[in-house]
């Protein structure tokens, strides 16, 4: 047997096979830092990131949008790829991603919203992330998804369609919901498809949120326990699904907005960040 221990000597697994990044070998296991995770039954690892290596983020597979303050949804923060006042908006540090939101010397606020495999994203999978969210009133974190290569002009949103894995905003904290928005489901019209659930300390530790996505259904987790479900109705109706093409992943930390800041903001809240473990990506073999 191989016992698994963290830096202080804790166990935290024993197994009698020890896998790769592939999944090569005994593919229900894999082990990075220390920490062993379970391969979904009948999937593989095809696309993880433990932000182990480095203290930016790897450009072959992120990309920072770049926006100022209004550019959706009313939100006040800037996106920015790199610093500001000698700052960065993403940083990798003791194994994590720390997406940093922070209020400039020139009074503007920065923030950063970050990309993986924007072009070729995936289809279908389980798409799981650990993390731990911002306090403040105005923080509005969210892990997502959009379709890839989408022209915006003939296929604007929300035909389009966008599955939100995980939001919160520091306004009711500790909430955390789940949501889809097609053409005939979308919040614009009142008819989004979402749940919301009291995640218990969301904003003091890690949790995991976690989307299960098939070509007949769509179904999120937190910490393992099933938020929402949403079943294909089996007519090829591109208004209600969209989901039958690749999508990218997003990890964002918004600032106000229409709903993060749907009862004001607290800048003194800031700085705040939202701290990512890992992103991993499976799917059927």
């Amino acid at each position: 047997n191989i016992t698994f221990e963290t830096v202080d000597g804790t166990k935290v697994g024993e197994t009698t096979a020890k896998t790769g990044a592939t999944g090569a070998g005994d593919e229900s296991w894999y082990f990075t830092l220390g920490t062993d995770f379970q391969i979904p039954e009948g999937y593989k690892l095809v696309w993880n990131d433990e932000f182990n290596e480095g203290s930016e983020l790897n450009s072959t597979d992120w990309r920072h949008e770049v926006q100022k303050s209004g550019w959706v949804n009313n939100e006040l923060q800037n996106y920015v790829n790199g610093s500001a006042d000698g700052k960065r908006v993403t940083e990798i540090a003791d194994n994590r991603l720390y997406i940093n939101c922070f209020k400039g010397s020139n009074g503007k606020i920065y923030s950063g919203r970050v990309y993986a495999h924007e072009t070729q994203g995936w289809l279908y999978g389980i798409f799981e992330a650990r993390i731990r969210l911002p306090k403040g009133k105005g923080t509005w974190p969210a892990f997502w998804m959009m379709p890839c290569n989408n022209d915006f002009v003939a296929n604007p949103w929300p035909k389009c369609g966008e599955i939100d894995i995980m939001e919160e905003v520091g306004v009711n904290p500790n909430y955390t919901s789940s949501s889809l928005h097609t053409e005939k489901f979308n919040h614009v019209m009142g008819t989004q498809i979402t749940k919301e659930r009291l995640t218990a300390g969301a904003e003091d530790g890690f949790h995991v949120y976690r989307l299960e996505w098939t070509p007949d259904y769509i179904k999120t987790y937190v910490d393992g326990k099933e938020l929402l479900n949403f079943n294909n109705d089996g007519k090829n109706d591109v208004g209600s699904w969209p989901f039958n093409k690749p999508f990218y992943v997003i990890l964002n930390l918004a600032w106000g907005g229409d709903w993060g800041g749907m009862k004001g903001v607290d800048e003194s809240a800031l700085p705040v960040q939202m701290e990512v473990d890992y992103v991993r990506v499976f799917q059927k073999k």
